[in-house]
């Protein structure tokens, strides 16, 4: 996906740490990013939420998927289907590219926010 320093990631995960270490100042920054964790899933990131998405299997025939994220056409080799349990005994399903850093250089920061806010708002 995209490379991230240290202080993106204290930031990210541990917002109180990165105020503590960094200032108040960093606390005004709006993070938002997709990163890869273990085992095939995703982990969505803004401000202080989390969202895991976790990969599923695609069980129907169909040929043809569109990209949830950058909103391209795939075939079914090049689109994975995730799971997000995004409250309690809630969960959305979405589907993203394979590719994930071309993906989201089509959708682009505005394309990853959107998204963000459909799956976290």
């Amino acid at each position: 996906m995209k490379s991230i320093t240290e202080r993106d990631l204290l930031h990210e995960l541990f917002p109180d740490t990165a105020r503590e270490l960094f200032g108040e100042g960093s606390a005004t920054r709006s993070t938002l990013g997709l990163y890869p964790i273990a085992d095939g899933r995703l982990a969505l990131v803004r401000r202080e939420r989390l969202v895991e998405l976790e990969p599923i299997e695609i069980a129907t025939k169909k040929n043809a998927f569109l990209c949830d994220l950058c909103h391209v056409t795939r075939s079914r080799s090049e689109i994975a289907l995730y799971r997000a349990y995004v409250a309690p005994r809630t969960s959305r399903y979405v589907t993203l590219c394979v590719s994930g850093q071309p993906c989201l250089g089509r959708a682009g920061p505005a394309g990853l926010a959107a998204f963000a806010d459909r799956l976290l708002d």
